[in-house]
């Protein structure tokens, strides 16, 4: 229930902003010295990529970027969450920093901050150097030490400006998907491969951690960004339950627990130990993956059901991912559901309560660590009408319903600081390529014209008021 009689108050301090993530946006993909990474060869790759997008334009940010800051500040967003380019700043994963690669963030960071937003600066949003990949990218445990040692290069040059950062975003998507089942670059298709790129990335982000402490002034603060599911059983059969337990093992504790308590959880080991016998885990990774860190961003889409098979159903599997291959490990067994209700462009449903039940279940687990919501958003058929207008009232209507869900979990004692809704801009939907769009911020790829969308305006109304008001009458 979304309806509300009287604005909902967000705390004065809360946080707010929109994201986005290089190469999704910023295009210029073999310019001042930016070499390929795992992106451009998958989304070259015939067949990988729907209707043979790429990013190499994409919204053109990397030229525009003056004026995508120019519409944050018209909207009056606070903070902007930004990603960094690897082989922008550093070709091919190692040797010397790119000058050219690390001038275009040297002159974004400046241009927020004479606007007076926060930047807010992720590390890695999946574009691997391709040079590494070719080395054995994640499955490879040099890469960790390599992530580490760019972490540094880039702290080093904007960290008296930035003072908040993530290491890695949606950890468990590189892995997954794209050694799991291959929907994502690089594109490889081996469950032990996803499992051992899963660990290597989380040891990378303990390394980076030390990395950023060592360069960054006291105050910095550092953080992780996951894509937790709320995991639910279609019934509260044993073996519905039973699925339940699998799947979250794998969707969450799978990170949680060696983050935030230094190991394994023992059900995910067994579970999996027909896929691999970890021995990629060497002595010391754990404590490494269990630095401190300041807060946990939180990206939510849509709530993960899962049941038992039965055998006597004739429907096909779902992963809810769009391949022919499962990015679970040792999920036999196990079908995935979708859920009830109103479905986004992308098919996923739209239920806030899950949102709520993470930030609940961190309150409890995590008891005290400041949480974020990194990413929220959604996906829809949007268009600019004769007058030159995007009418989106199904997003109004989901960021409405999440942003209640989150009211709703601080009122329970959920420490959660801010809100960065996903995205800014329409942009390069991964292997969905532009078909795809999740901005406040309509972009015509022809032309590269930038509109805000009707739930660019309702958003920055939020943003100015630090409420959330009630819903009015339909138009």
């Amino acid at each position: 229930m979304t309806d509300h009689a009287q604005p909902l108050v967000f705390p004065a301090d809360f946080l707010w902003g929109a994201a986005t993530a290089a190469y999704q946006i910023e295009g210029a993909a073999g310019e001042d010295g930016r070499t390929p990474s795992i992106w451009d060869t998958f989304s070259r790759t015939p067949g990988k990529v729907r209707n043979g997008d790429t990013g190499d334009i994409a919204t053109d940010h990397y030229h525009r970027f003056r004026e995508d800051i120019a519409l944050m500040a018209e909207l009056g967003l606070p903070a902007y969450r930004f990603s960094i380019a690897w082989p922008r700043v550093r070709p091919g994963g190692s040797g010397p920093a790119n000058k050219a690669g690390l001038d275009f963030y040297d002159r974004l960071v400046d241009g927020l901050l004479e606007h007076g937003i926060t930047p807010v600066a992720t590390l890695y949003h999946w574009d691997l150097p391709q040079e590494l990949e070719d080395a054995g990218g994640w499955t490879d445990r040099s890469t960790a030490r390599r992530f580490a040692e760019y972490a540094a290069l880039v702290a080093g040059r904007l960290g008296d400006r930035v003072g908040a950062w993530t290491t890695l975003n949606e950890p468990w998507c590189s892995a997954f998907l794209g050694y799991g089942s291959g929907v994502h670059a690089p594109g490889r298709t081996d469950p032990a491969a996803a499992l051992a790129a899963h660990h290597h990335l989380l040891f990378a982000h303990g390394l980076a951690v030390g990395a950023l402490r060592a360069e960054l002034p006291a105050g910095a603060r550092v953080s992780l960004t996951l894509n937790l599911a709320a995991v639910r059983p279609r019934s509260d059969d044993p073996a519905d339950r039973e699925a339940a337990r699998r799947i979250d093992g794998l969707a969450n504790r799978i990170f949680l627990d060696p983050v935030f308590h230094a190991r394994y959880p023992a059900d995910v080991l067994a579970d999996t130990a027909g896929v691999t016998d970890w021995s990629f885990v060497r002595d010391g990774d754990l404590a490494e993956i269990a630095r401190p860190v300041d807060a946990l961003g939180i990206n939510y889409y849509t709530p993960t059901v899962v049941a038992a098979d039965d055998p006597a159903d004739p429907a096909p599997r779902q992963d809810g991912h769009g391949g022919e291959r499962s990015p679970w490990p040792a999920d036999q067994g196990i079908r995935f559901l979708p859920a009830d209700g109103e479905r986004t462009a992308m098919g996923w449903p739209v239920d806030a309560d899950g949102l709520y039940e993470l930030l609940t279940r961190l309150r409890d687990d995590l008891p005290g660590l400041p949480l974020l919501i990194t990413e929220n958003g959604a996906a829809y058929d949007d268009y600019s009408d004769p007058s030159g207008a995007v009418r989106d009232p199904e997003r109004i209507a989901y960021l409405r319903a999440h942003l209640t869900a989150v009211h709703r979990a601080i009122a329970a004692g959920a420490p959660v600081r801010g809100y960065f809704v996903w995205s800014l801009l329409d942009n390069f939907e991964w292997a969905y390529g532009y078909g795809k769009r999740f901005g406040i911020v309509h972009v015509d790829f022809a032309s590269q014209r930038r509109t805000p969308k009707d739930s660019a305006r309702w958003y920055a109304e939020v943003v100015r008021t630090g409420e959330l008001r009630p819903a009015g009458p339909p138009a």
